[in-house]
């Protein structure tokens, strides 16, 4: 029996902890087949990201092109664009796939370690040309926010979210006329780790929430990706988008506990820098 295959887009990490590495360490983890195109070159190791260099269309195209030839789609994971020319390619990669083909968007806009990662003048194209094409968007609250306030909106989600207004929240985030949101909840304030999946938008909104253990770690570089991508892996195997998301933040619960244990050889620190590594993909068995 075929595999489940998922195509992601994003950028490439050299040091494996988030990106196309991360994504495809994902969906191998979990069972799935993954196929990778870079979206952009980035030079960044466990201390941060130093550089973003984005791939010219061209070359993104015929990569991209030469899967879409030869591979059956069962899903798509959008991550890092890094511009605006990515944000239209991708969009338009959408409209060669069946309807029925399942995307997620992580909207990457910027690095953990503070490095912009989608140019200012790809946000518009971002809202208008491609999160209402896509099944889900997985922003977190950093990045829903400064959505939200590209499209006129200005709310303080933390707040919203530390009163659970979750009705304003939601009309809130109707304005970025995505099917189904994710709205991650790791940047708030509150005790758990809640995610709150705001879906069916167009015709019966609901929402649920999925709460774990607040996890500290040292270790939590590609979290965002690795979410997405397991979320992406698991409706190509056929979950319903509620049992997806369940099944990947378990995932991603196990990945980001025992982080510590799946750490390359590092050289000794020359400074007092930080160094945020990534997550254990492969601790749990395949499914």
């Amino acid at each position: 029996m075929a595999l489940a295959t998922v195509l992601t887009l994003a950028g490439s990490d050299p040091s494996g902890g988030a990106g196309i590495q991360a994504d495809s360490k994902t969906i191998h983890a979990l069972g799935g087949y993954a196929l990778g195109v870079a979206t952009a070159l980035t030079a960044q190791n466990a201390q941060g990201v130093q550089a973003v260099f984005a791939v010219e269309p061209l070359i993104f195209a015929a990569q991209v092109n030469a899967l879409l030839a030869d591979y059956h789609i069962d899903a798509l994971k959008i991550g890092m664009l890094a511009d605006a020319d990515k944000v239209l390619q991708s969009a338009d990669i959408l409209t060669k796939l069946p309807l029925k083909t399942a995307c997620v968007l992580d909207p990457v806009l910027v690095s953990s370690s503070g490095k912009i990662l989608l140019a200012q003048d790809a946000i518009q194209h971002l809202l208008h040309h491609l999160i209402p094409k896509v099944t889900l968007l997985t922003p977190n609250l950093p990045e829903a926010q400064l959505l939200l306030e590209h499209c006129g909106v200005h709310v303080d989600l933390n707040h919203l979210l530390t009163k659970q207004q979750f009705s304003t929240i939601r009309d809130a985030l109707a304005h970025l006329h995505c099917a189904n949101i994710l709205l991650k909840g790791g940047h708030s304030t509150e005790d758990m780790a809640v995610d709150y999946l705001f879906s069916d938008f167009h015709k019966h909104p609901q929402i649920h929430s999925f709460a774990q253990p607040r996890i500290t770690s040292q270790h939590n570089h590609g979290t965002g990706c690795t979410l997405s991508s397991a979320i992406a892996c698991k409706l190509a195997q056929g979950e319903t988008l509620h049992e997806a998301v369940s099944q990947a933040k378990d995932y991603l619960q196990q990945a980001l506990l025992h982080s510590s244990a799946g750490q390359p050889h590092y050289l000794p620190l020359k400074t007092k820098s930080h160094r945020n590594g990534g997550l254990h993909h492969f601790l749990t068995p395949l499914t």
